[in-house]
């Protein structure tokens, strides 16, 4: 009798998920919710000065209608100042003229609108309509648009004199707002570009070391945390457009800045090579994360040596001693870079070239000539002199509101 064949084996058991690690997670969530709380203190505190005075001038503004005007509903004057107030420094003025334009407008042609057609629905219709085309005629901006319909509402809904009343304060609230933000607390022009400046080259700094761990760690989140990184950094290089234009603004309306736009001007071309600097450094990380793993890791000093470069010139831009030591710093970063042999691969070429691109548009932004700049990186010297930066100090001359000024 034949045996009966043996039971063939148990599968082995799939193995067990890896647990997760819970001290790494609460580590996670413990660094994330710290930057959070750093970043709400930071808000704050560089915020307080800005609200403290839209605070104090919208007092000023109910105080004065309804005591000097005599309006018993004193509340369009310092809703005027709080919205006039509430942006970046620099584009205060320019706003309240916005808001005051809008007003004047839709009052104008809400008076229009009622006398040809009495007061109605078909009115306000009219008058809303015509009132937002009236503000795209002087301008286009949104809260020339929204104040232009609200007036033509309030004038058509609740009569002429409401309307009437609505431009005086309007006026009022806009003057106290020009006072402050043009003659009391002006925007300090330099101030508005050096913290852009610092906010984008920390962004940037931070988007190159995050390539840099990309490279070490090989991990596909890695490097897709790298590329959102970039993207914000290109956010902050919106801001700094903005930047320069308040700056320019700030220059030229001011009277404390009046004959003394150069060194803003000077400033804000060496802002502008920031945009090609963000360029440069998307092609570094593009370039070198598209290398074969053996050749990324020859580039990891260079990209991480101009990531420190950044970091420190974010913490002063305006510093001269800071800017002489970064251009050094890139150089030598440049030196790090490995050099290229005949008939190197064309990937590893353009990520050499992106290494050169960062070094040049850091040696732009400090001030160094293009063409000393470009013979350094061909030396590869860190010997280089830079330039002093632009300066401009509050005027010595008596100002309204007397005591020190406060930064801007």
């Amino acid at each position: 009798m034949t045996p009966a064949p043996a039971p063939a084996p148990a599968p082995a058991p799939a193995p067990a998920p890896a647990p997760r690690r819970p001290r790494a997670l609460i580590a996670r969530a413990a660094g994330r919710t710290g930057a959070a709380a750093r970043a709400a203190y930071r808000r704050v505190t560089e915020n307080l000065w800005p609200v403290a005075q839209q605070t104090v001038a919208a007092t000023l503004s109910w105080w004065i209608a309804r005591h000097v005007i005599h309006h018993h509903q004193p509340v369009f004057a310092p809703i005027t100042t709080l919205v006039a107030l509430n942006t970046a420094r620099g584009g205060r003025g320019t706003n309240a003229v916005r808001f005051v334009a809008g007003v004047v407008a839709g009052v104008l042609v809400a008076e229009a609108a009622v006398a040809l057609l009495g007061p109605g629905y078909p009115t306000i219709a009219l008058a809303v309509f015509l009132a937002i085309l009236a503000a795209l005629v002087v301008g286009g901006e949104r809260v020339t648009m929204a104040q232009a319909a609200v007036s033509a509402v309030i004038a058509v809904g609740t009569g002429i004199q409401a309307g009437s009343n609505r431009v005086v304060d309007a006026l009022l609230g806009a003057g106290v707002a020009l006072v402050f933000s043009q003659l009391l607390f002006p925007a300090h022009p330099l101030a508005l570009l050096r913290r852009a400046e610092s906010g984008t080259l920390a962004d940037l700094a931070e988007a190159l070391a995050l390539t840099v761990r990309a490279v070490d760690g090989g991990d596909a989140g890695q490097r897709e945390w790298t590329w959102e990184h970039l993207r914000a950094a290109y956010a902050r290089l919106a801001e700094l457009g903005e930047a320069r234009a308040d700056a320019g603004t700030a220059a030229r309306r001011s009277p404390v800045w009046w004959g003394r736009r150069e060194p803003v001007e000077r400033e804000s071309r060496y802002a502008a090579g920031l945009d090609l600097l963000g360029a440069s450094c998307l092609t570094l990380t593009r370039t070198v994360l598209a290398l074969d793993p053996g050749r990324r890791a020859d580039f990891t000093p260079a990209v991480a040596e101009l990531s420190r470069t950044l970091r420190s010139l974010a913490a002063a831009p305006g510093d001269h001693a800071v800017r002489q030591r970064a251009a050094e710093r890139a150089l030598g970063a440049a030196a790090l870079a490995p050099a290229l042999a005949d008939g190197e691969a064309a990937e590893t070429a353009a990520a050499a070239t992106g290494v050169t691109m960062v070094v040049l548009d850091v040696l732009a932004f400090v001030g160094v000539p293009a063409d000393e700049a470009r013979a350094a990186v061909r030396a590869r010297t860190t010997r280089v002199r830079v330039g002093a930066p632009p300066t401009l100090r509050w005027t010595s001359a008596p100002r309204l509101g007397g005591g020190p000024r406060r930064r801007a």
